[in-house]
């Protein structure tokens, strides 16, 4: 299993539009530029990506994405919906056959308001999009392995929760972004992983997502080999936060790419 993070952002970007506030973030540093976030996962030989945000064209360029087979959409927030247009490449790839897209019910009402156009068995022409919409199943089974969700609560929605397992290897990565808290079912599901990813935004409370303390106590309740951190916001320093944080546990950057 190979896991790429195209994106560890929050729903602005980082920086945001005219920064000018003195965060003392060091900008010469790349790990601090983070686009919105989003992951590819290469489960056997499936090609799985995670989101897509508006920063996804220049995402897949940037990490030699070629190919997607299936598509998740964890929840209906425009920095994870909003670059679903770009998909249209890979469905060109695949002769203009529909891509399978699966989310919450939630999502898939939101692509139909969204990207009506692109409700088809095969595109409507060379180069355009095309959706086969299902709902996200408890375990997902694509040749390679599977996909284990859950519900997380997310503010006034739930979003997915994501377990990938690989046949081959028995290796687990988990993916729980944008979150509030990680439920029973989730940490049961997360069991025996050997790297797992939380939402992490801030050092200060938010209503909807993990600040940076709470992805941590989580963090050492589930007791991962290594956890990262992502959906990162503007006011945090990667070099300076890193060295607050505790074992085991470290802030994801985009680019970051690891195989299990």
């Amino acid at each position: 299993m190979k896991v790429t993070f195209l994106g560890t952002g929050t729903s602005q970007g980082v920086p945001v539009i005219n920064q000018t506030e003195d965060y003392g973030i060091d900008f010469d540093n790349p790990k601090n530029w983070r686009m919105r976030s989003s992951i590819h996962v290469k489960l056997g030989e499936t090609h799985i990506q995670v989101d897509a945000s508006p920063d996804f064209r220049w995402q897949c360029l940037r990490n030699s994405i070629s190919a997607v087979d299936i598509f998740i959409l964890t929840h209906s927030h425009a920095d994870h919906i909003m670059g679903m247009d770009d998909l249209r490449r890979f469905c060109t790839l695949h002769g203009g056959a529909a891509l399978p897209v699966y989310s919450t019910e939630l999502g898939l009402r939101r692509i139909r308001e969204i990207y009506d156009y692109a409700i088809l068995d095969k595109a409507s022409v060379s180069g355009y999009p095309a959706f086969s919409l299902e709902k996200m199943p408890s375990i997902l089974t694509v040749p390679g392995g599977k996909i284990y969700s859950c519900l997380l609560p997310h503010g006034d929605l739930e979003t997915l929760g994501l377990v990938f397992e690989e046949d081959a290897t028995g290796k687990k990565f988990v993916y729980f972004t944008d979150c509030k808290s990680i439920t029973t079912e989730a940490q049961i599901l997360a069991a025996g992983a050997e790297v797992v990813v939380l939402d992490g935004l801030r050092e200060k409370p938010h209503y909807s997502h993990m600040s940076i303390n709470e992805a941590c106590e989580t963090a050492q309740k589930m007791n991962a080999p290594i956890t990262l951190l992502t959906h990162i916001n503007y006011d945090v320093d990667h070099a300076k936060t890193s060295a607050k944080l505790p074992p085991k546990v470290a802030i994801a950057y985009d680019g970051l790419s690891f195989e299990l």
